[in-house]
């Protein structure tokens, strides 16, 4: 059974930092792209960022790109999402997703999703 459980999640000041961390079970991690999107408040879902299964290639939305950094560690199935110079419009519900195969980072598409972590920026 695939399982995705992010954490990291928190309220934070405008300019501050988080990192959120999803740890994967279930299936061959490095054999599969991984992604992060998020949801605010009522809006549609966004993707975030994405990065390939050995970890080499990543990709950014450009409402993140240079404060973001995506990146994950094989060795214990674990994805990471550093969030940093965090602005209001982050605020949102961030889930990590599973890609359909290693190398669909660029792309929204998604099998399997997290149970989600907040993240809220506010001062």
């Amino acid at each position: 059974e695939v399982q995705l459980v992010e954490s990291g999640g928190g309220l934070v000041e405008p300019g501050g930092s988080l990192r959120l961390s999803c740890a994967a079970s279930g299936f061959t991690f490095r054999a599969y792209a991984m992604k992060w999107v998020r949801q605010a408040p009522g809006k549609g879902v966004e993707w975030v960022s994405g990065i390939g299964g050995s970890g080499v290639l990543t990709l950014y939305a450009d409402s993140v790109r240079g404060r973001f950094t995506i990146s994950r560690d094989n060795a214990k199935n674990t994805l990471y999402l550093q969030l940093n110079n965090l602005k209001t419009e982050d605020t949102a519900m961030y889930y990590c997703v599973k890609g359909r195969h290693a190398d669909d980072y660029r792309y929204s598409d998604y099998d399997y999703r997290g149970q989600g972590t907040q993240v809220t920026v506010s001062s």
